[in-house]
């Protein structure tokens, strides 16, 4: 999925390997979810577990009410790169669980808490309070879980048998809920409106009882909202009609929404080997730059190939790591690949930068935000040595 047209970048202008970021194709994405909120009285949280890319911060807070965190380091980004001026944004933290000296520190400025469990919202009473002391508006809540599953991958089911993330209704029964003012679930990934309106119908039969004692809701992320043909309608009704119901306010935290179909990954091939076939060897990696092609797996799309077979020339890509398994995949291309060639993985703006990792001392990609409409480029980030050398010691 592309929202913007890559080919009309002059690819020569980029350093290689490069994340470009398309600025309008992301304010695309904003005004939707901004719309959402305007008509159904949510609140919208930007999701840094998907999409930091904290040199677009101040937008993102100019459009939304603030950001939902995995744990201390995500938060302080939140706190200090996503402001909007005149607007108040919320940091809401989220963890399976916290050391005691993140939660302390995350305590002095995070608004929404949420623990994944009641022996940790019982075992750290005494910080709490006393930073409630500090700070009344402090809120609180815990994770449910559902036990509803939308999702066909296991590795990325909350809801699975045996899984950590999330309270089930059974092990609610008989505690002391006194301070805890919200619940969340997050079960959806890259799903639509059915599988959340299923998961809603589900949590309120398991967990309505509760909901009529909370002062608010979040309904996590993995909502498609800006993707075409997402019913936007139907998610501003039902989020009306819940809040409705149970006097409460609703939070959704997309992450994947905001960047979907915004960017891209520019990457060379350095050389052309035979082995039982064409390889292309890039200056990227499957393991170091786009992971999730080997964990969900996936298959990213390439401007201008094909499926195996599709076009004349067919090549298997892999990256330039020692790890045998780092291939992305095969294509068919319509003329032969050239060693210094140019190619573009589109989509690649959520969940790429943020899981990259340096493995073999890899080359990080720079970072790159472009305007699609002006054509204006500017080379946020470039990584060497040091970027290296200083995540090791």
């Amino acid at each position: 999925m592309q929202f913007t047209d890559f080919s009309k970048l002059n690819l020569q202008r980029l350093p290689s390997p490069c994340f470009v970021v398309d600025q309008v194709a992301i304010e695309r994405n904003l005004k939707i979810l901004k719309r959402v909120a305007d008509a159904s009285g949510a609140k919208v949280l930007a999701a840094l577990k998907a999409f930091s890319m904290w040199q677009l911060g101040p937008l993102t807070a100019s459009y939304l009410d603030g950001i939902c965190a995995s744990g201390l380091h995500e938060a302080l980004l939140g706190r200090d790169e996503y402001q909007a001026t005149g607007r108040p944004n919320e940091v809401h933290v989220y963890s399976a669980a916290f050391s005691e000296e993140d939660l302390a520190e995350l305590l002095t400025f995070a608004d929404h808490i949420v623990f994944n469990s009641t022996g940790q919202w019982r075992r750290f009473q005494d910080i709490i309070e006393a930073a409630r002391a500090k700070r009344p508006e402090l809120a609180f809540g815990l994770r449910i879980n559902p036990e509803h599953s939308e999702g066909s991958v296991p590795i990325y089911d909350p809801c699975a048998p045996g899984s950590r993330l999330g309270i089930r209704l059974a092990d609610l029964q008989g505690q002391d809920l006194s301070g805890i003012s919200g619940l969340h679930f997050h079960t959806l990934c890259e799903q639509g409106f059915a599988e959340l309106d299923r998961t809603l119908t589900a949590v309120e039969d398991k967990f309505g009882h509760l909901l009529k004692q909370m002062q608010w809701i979040n309904f996590g992320g993995g909502h498609h909202i800006t993707v075409p043909g997402y019913d936007v309608a139907g998610l501003i009704a039902r989020i009306k009609a819940f809040a409705d119901k149970y006097s409460v306010q609703v939070y959704i935290e997309p992450g994947e929404a905001i960047a979907i179909g915004t960017g891209v990954l520019c990457a060379q091939v350095l050389d052309i080997i035979e082995s039982d076939g064409q390889q292309a060897l890039l200056d990227t990696s499957a393991t170091c730059h786009m992971p999730d092609t080997l964990e969900m797996p996936y298959r990213p799309d390439i401007t201008g190939a094909g499926e195996v077979g599709q076009f004349p020339h067919n090549y298997r890509l892999g990256g330039l790591t020692c790890l045998a398994g780092d291939i992305i995949n095969d294509y068919s291309f319509a003329q032969p690949l050239a060693i210094g060639q140019r190619l573009i993985f589109e989509d690649m703006s959520h969940y790429t930068m943020v899981k990259t990792s340096t493995f073999n001392g890899t080359k990080l990609p720079a970072i790159v935000l472009w305007n699609s409409l002006t054509d204006e480029l500017q080379v946020v980030k470039e990584f060497g040595y040091e970027d290296f050398k200083q995540r090791l010691s």
